[in-house]
């Protein structure tokens, strides 16, 4: 028999302490490109390339056993006398916090603290955007014309990717994807029977080719959005070398700033107003730099919409 008058779970739930999370933000992601990427620290916030003017090779020299029959050649190693200069740009938010609100209900969590994480994950997402598609210093953006390949057939296949390998043959780091570039791939791998293997790398694990991590960001967009809603679209990979000492891609910051919270990121305190409206202001400073034409090559107009029927093998 069922009590028909008893204690209900919306009067119960009035006297029971229930169980709190700090916010969740969906739009957040790893950033496993400012993981994987090496960074410069700057004193000045502009980073100087220098160059040498190459030819086959820089400077003539003489093998030979027998020197009083030859003559050693003279030279000397050119420069580039216009090198290009990175400068660092800014990315910067205002964070406003009413002190009222902060004061009544900071508990369990600080609001303030919490205002300031979110904020300075909205900064980061942000920075990794700008490392792949600013106009000025992004990857893609800087690609040279004789590092861009074309896909064969459209849709990216193991063939492809050994072509950008081809390109960054010296020291490869990390190939950059799209998740939805990166499942086509694995399809295509699927459908030849050569399933890709599982690395890790920083902790995480990634699928690979060739021994070379394929690491996932939705920066690199498709068709111009982060979460296409078709099925069909087009999209970038990427093939990076990174570190200074191999002469590859490498991120910059401003080292030692003024109330530093993380690399590049200051977050300073602007007072608190008449209306006891607290502000904080949240600067983080970026670029990047790439050594070498061939510390990056790019595979453009990859499909990621092909998909393929499977014949069921009997059991």
């Amino acid at each position: 028999m069922t009590a028909t008058h008893a204690l209900g779970r919306d009067a119960a739930l009035q006297l029971s302490n229930v169980v709190k999370t700090t916010p969740q933000y969906g739009a957040l992601t790893p950033r496993y490109l400012t993981r994987v990427l090496q960074f410069k620290g700057l004193e000045t916030g502009i980073y100087r390339v220098n160059k040498v003017v190459e030819g086959e090779t820089p400077l003539d020299v003489l093998c030979s056993q027998d020197l009083k029959k030859t003559t050693i050649p003279n030279g000397y190693v050119e420069y580039e006398t216009k090198p290009r200069e990175y400068k660092l740009n800014s990315i910067n938010v205002i964070l406003n916090v009413d002190t009222r609100i902060s004061d009544l209900y900071g508990k369990p969590y600080d609001q303030t603290q919490e205002q300031l994480a979110l904020a300075i994950e909205s900064l980061k997402e942000r920075q990794e955007s700008q490392l792949i598609n600013n106009d000025d210093y992004g990857l893609l953006k800087n690609v040279s014309d004789s590092q861009r390949v074309q896909t064969r057939y459209g849709r990216p296949m193991p063939d492809d990717l050994d072509e950008l390998l081809s390109k960054v043959w010296k020291d490869p780091s990390f190939f950059l994807a799209h998740p939805r570039a990166i499942a086509a791939f694995a399809r295509e791998c699927t459908r030849r029977g050569v399933p890709p293997a599982t690395i890790s790398v920083a902790g995480s694990s990634f699928i690979s080719w060739r021994g070379v991590p394929i690491i996932p960001t939705d920066k690199l967009f498709v068709d111009g959005l982060k979460t296409p809603k078709s099925k069909a679209g087009k999209t970038n990979i990427l093939l990076v070398r990174t570190g200074e000492a191999n002469r590859g891609a490498i991120g910059l910051y401003q080292a030692g700033l003024p109330n530093e919270s993380s690399r590049g990121l200051s977050v300073r305190f602007r007072g608190i107003d008449d209306r006891g409206v607290a502000s904080y202001l949240l600067s983080l400073y970026c670029s990047a730099a790439i050594l070498a034409p061939d510390a990056i090559a790019a595979l453009e107009e990859v499909e990621v919409g092909d998909y393929y029927e499977y014949t069921q093998q009997p059991i």
